[in-house]
């Protein structure tokens, strides 16, 4: 729930906050200005410990656009793994702000003086090589290169020539700017969050800002809700492709000007503690970026059900139909949600005693509970101040609230007056694990909503109480997101007025505006103007810390705001859209985006948030939000209601779509655990998987679920065909794999697709793990699973692998564990008409104790027309085959199905027979 600037900003209208956008861009960030002289390099050596690489470096000329150079500073490089590359660079003299360790935890930066050095202040070039990345450097002015030692391609480069429009290096103490120089052809993505029209790939010359933000999602290439200073570079230089990544782990905001041959750093202030991550795969870079930020958080499998959620539920009364409806209606449904409505007065950690009162609330728990539904709740940061208000009180008796002047900073949210906690305060955290825990006590929810956290504030400034003659209005106004405190801009301080203006909103508002004020204080002094894109991801690690403690279970989150190493702790949804075409189609993009940074958990509001979709947007959208990571439908207060059984043909295409999701719940399952233990998105972009097909590097209108399933949805009012992109190979229709398409090379193809079904397409050489779907996860998971095997059509010889992972979900830890989890992996093989398929089981006993059984095999694609001579499983013949079933796909291949079996999911098996091939 947000719709203070949200409704506040739509009200401008899309294409003219575009030009202003660009107007502001191009008018100061984009200015061709060179600001700085530079820096040369004076002392250079082994740091202290012989880890890393030191150096001194001295300002060329000091210059005073955005304040003096800072004199001297040290540099740290270090090579902290085979494939990932530090370079730290900060003042010499005094500590600077950076991301504290003890929230993103990571390698601390050595004493950085160099051991030794060479005293010269003409220092020849040098280089320092690792296993998989070399850097270099360059003396006067300083610069440095780094390269990947197996294809000697330079991957970042700060030289800066005199005629580039930008310096090697600029250090003040409010203005960091750095550059590299980028290859015309790089495929550039990330560096968000902000909504691109132009797709995934990045645009030069568009604004890319970071500075967390309650600004709606509909608004186009601005800065959002999360911050997250990375990107992915993919190339492909004579046929051969390769991918890097690099890291700016700065939490001060910035701006980021990509000109297509260069990116050019603006950051106000913190450190340059740059990562590089050698890759060479999109997967290897993301496998090695979460490495350092956090591997992604496990999910419950509940959590890849689907999700019922809106803002004006006015009572528990209404809940309990809208669940009944869903059941009604055969659309499945694992958890159902409540907005603020639940709240008493929009106070956190508070029920409404008329229209929820915990009696009944309790009881349908209890009943939902027991049917395998979940239920969560949303809570915002703003605590209301109320002396009769138990949370808020025992927040001021442990001092846990952001301070402005030695007081608790005034805001405006949805209760009114609020005090914002501090989740750098270690009691903040205390006391904020505490609330949670009581409120559990309270009402048993199964996860929790963290929203407005970046944070939003209705007000701007410093504020005081309002006077008895003009009080806030009561927290269900019709507009609370009015400011009704008596405010002052505060412009006195640097903080607040610092000398370079990020284009914050898209036109350079002052850093606190609607949300607080930059020069109020955390925990120890640090400034809120260091800190503020931290926020989200400080209460996410509260939030996490606190589920953590409650019966054991695996915790699920939801945040709206982000920053890197938010994937470790939480889920995340792309905020506050539209019900338009267009947002249907950013939406796709956006969640790509988050793969990349590490948060694969991710979806956007089915149908809209606002205002209202039509039916046939609603089909499409539900259609392509079955298969988003995190699949939700919510809607705001304002918009008329829309749920999925509301409209008969809606309810239809969320029975085919949602059905097909439910039976791939196996598939995204063992999708999340990949990406708990190796950081691999579970929504992709297609290039992942065919790094060399180029022609997929800035498509956005299609993706793919791991390596071997592709999406393709339809995002055109009317359409009833789409024009879809395939990549070399087979593809097979999961909703009829009799329907195939086979691209040699890589073509488009338009597919039909009547208002009630999506193209899912399973890719050839993939072994596909699938159950039999059900109203609930619970219900399906228990049901037997078929493997779908593919090959090339018409394949006389070919291999397909696959795999699923199992465990009791409620643990805390996914991880592979005997008696806790089981992994099958899956292969086949077809040669001279005989084929095999076998698994390889990893800790079989969980389950064999869970009964979980293979009913079914499917193979399609297998050369020839014919029948089974013979089936052996284990090395026996089945002697009945009348679950054997061969269709003839074209005349030169066959889908066989072989059911009736009971193949024990936690024991290796062997299935193999031999084809009488016809002509």
């Amino acid at each position: 729930m947000s719709l203070s600037l949200s409704l506040l900003r739509a009200n401008l209208g899309a294409w003219v906050v575009s030009l202003l956008i660009l107007a502001s861009w191009f008018g100061v960030s984009g200015s061709t200005q060179k600001i700085g002289r530079g820096y040369r390099l004076v002392a250079i050596g082994r740091s202290p410990g012989g880890e890393g690489l030191a150096g001194v470096l001295q300002v060329k000329q000091s210059t005073g656009k955005y304040g003096p150079d800072i004199r001297q500073l040290k540099f740290f490089v270090r090579h902290e793994t085979e494939d990932r590359l530090r370079v730290y660079i900060t003042d010499d003299d005094q500590e600077r702000w950076e991301v504290p360790y003890d929230l993103l935890p990571r390698e601390r930066v050595p004493q950085t003086k160099p051991a030794s050095s060479s005293g010269s202040l003409n220092l020849p070039a040098g280089e320092f090589s690792g296993e998989k990345l070399v850097f270099t450097y360059k003396a006067d002015p300083f610069g440095f290169t780094v390269k990947r030692k197996s294809d000697g391609q330079i991957l970042f480069d700060t030289n800066a020539g005199a005629g580039d429009p930008y310096n090697s290096l600029v250090f003040k103490d409010q203005y960091l700017e750095i550059s590299t120089r980028l290859p015309g052809g790089a495929a550039i993505y990330g560096l968000g969050e902000n909504t691109q029209p132009g797709g995934i790939r990045l645009r030069p010359n568009d604004p890319y800002t970071l500075y967390t933000t309650d600004i709606s999602a509909i608004n186009l290439n601005m800065d959002l809700y999360g911050s997250h200073p990375f990107y992915m570079d993919l190339r492909n230089v004579n046929g051969e492709p390769s991918a890097h990544g690099v890291l700016l782990l700065n939490s001060n905001g910035m701006d980021v000007v990509y000109r297509g041959t260069s990116l050019t750093y603006k950051a106000i202030g913190g450190v340059l503690d740059f990562y590089f991550f050698s890759g060479p795969t999109p997967l290897g870079v993301v496998d090695q970026y979460t490495s350092l930020i956090g591997r992604p958080a496990p999910m419950p499998y509940w959590a890849f059900g689907f999700h019922q959620c809106r803002w004006g539920y006015q009572n528990i009364s209404v809940v309990e139909s809208v669940v009944e409806a869903y059941q009604k209606a055969r659309i499945p449904l694992d958890v159902i949600w409540n907005d603020d409505d639940h709240m008493d007065a929009a106070k956190d950690f508070t029920l409404d005693p008329v229209n929820y009162p915990r009696a009944k609330l309790l009881a349908f728990l209890e009943k939902i509970h027991a049917q395998g539904m979940k239920y969560i709740v949303l809570i915002d940061p703003g605590i209301a101040v109320n002396e009769s208000y138990g949370v808020f009180v025992r927040g001021m008796a442990a001092d846990v609230f952001i301070k402005y002047g030695g007081k608790p900073y005034l805001a405006q949210v949805w209760p009114g007056p609020v005090y914002f906690p501090d989740f750098l305060s270690p009691s903040g955290v205390s006391w904020w694990v505490d609330e949670i825990d009581r409120f559990h006590e309270l009402v048993p929810v199964d996860g929790l909503w963290i929203d407005m956290n970046e944070v939003s504030n209705f007000c701007t400034g410093q504020c005081e109480m309002p006077t008895a003659a003009h009080p806030c209005p009561v927290p269900n106004s019709d507009t609370p997101w009015i400011c009704c405190l008596v405010c002052k801009n505060i412009t006195e301080t640097r903080w607040d007025e610092p000398p370079y203006k990020i284009n914050a909103s898209g036109s350079q508002v002052p850093l606190g505006f609607k949300t607080i004020a930059t020069s109020a204080t955390h925990y120890g002094g640090v400034l809120e103007y260091n800190a503020h894109s931290l926020y989200g991801f400080s209460q996410a690690v509260a939030t996490r810390r606190a589920l953590q403690g409650l019966q054991g279970k695996r915790p699920f989150i939801l945040t709206r705001s982000t920053f890197v190493g938010s994937g470790a702790l939480a889920a995340h949804w792309t905020g506050d859209n539209k019900g338009t075409w267009e947002d249907l189609r950013y939406s796709i993009s956006t969640m790509l985006n988050f793969g990349i940074f590490g948060m694969p958990m991710v979806g956007s509001d089915i149908c809209g948030f606002y205002p209202a979709p039509t039916e046939e947007l609603c089909n499409r959208w539900i259609e392509l939000g079955a298969f988003y990571p995190f699949s939700r439908d919510h809607s705001n207060l304002h918009s008329p209601r829309q749920e999925l059984y509301l409209w008969d043909s809606v309810a239809a295409s969320a029975r085919n779509a949602l059905g097909l999701r439910y039976r791939l719940l196996p598939y995204l399952y063992t999708l999340s655990y990949e990406a708990h233990t190796t950081g691999a998105p579970i929504a992709r972009p297609l290039f992942f998987s065919f790094p060399n097909f180029t022609e997929a590097y800035g498509l956005s209108t299609q993706f793919l679920l791991g390596r071997g399933v592709m999406v393709s949805p339809v995002l055109e009012q009317g359409a009833t065909a789409v024009k879809a992109l395939f990549p070399p190979g087979t593809w097979y229709n999961l909703f009829d794999l009799r329907k195939t398409v086979s691209a040699e090379d890589g073509q488009y193809v338009t597919l039909d697709a009547p208002l009630n079904e999506i193209n899912v397409h399973v890719h050839q050489n993939t072994i596909l793990p699938m159950q039999q779907g059900g109203m609930r996860s619970k219900e399906a998971r228990a049901t037997p699973f078929t493997l779908v095997v593919a090959f090339p059509l018409g394949a006389a010889v070919g291999e397909a692998s696959g795999g699923v992972f199992v465990d009791d979900d409620e643990r805390p830890e996914m991880k592979l564990e005997d008696g806790q989890s089981t992994y099958a992996t899956f292969y086949a093989t077809l040669q001279n008409g005989t084929v095999r398929v076998w698994s390889d089981v990893a800790h079989g006993s969980f389950a064999l104790q869970q009964e979980l059984i293979i009913e079914k095999v499917t193979l399609v694609g297998v050369s020839g027309a014919g029948r089974g001579l013979s089936i052996e499983v284990d090395g026996e013949a089945l002697s009945d085959l009348a679950g054997a079933r061969f269709l003839e796909l074209n005349p030169r291949s066959l889908m066989v199905e072989i059911g009736g079996l009971a193949l024990p999911l936690g024991k290796n098996f062997s299935l193999t027979w031999r084809m009488e091939i016809g002509s």
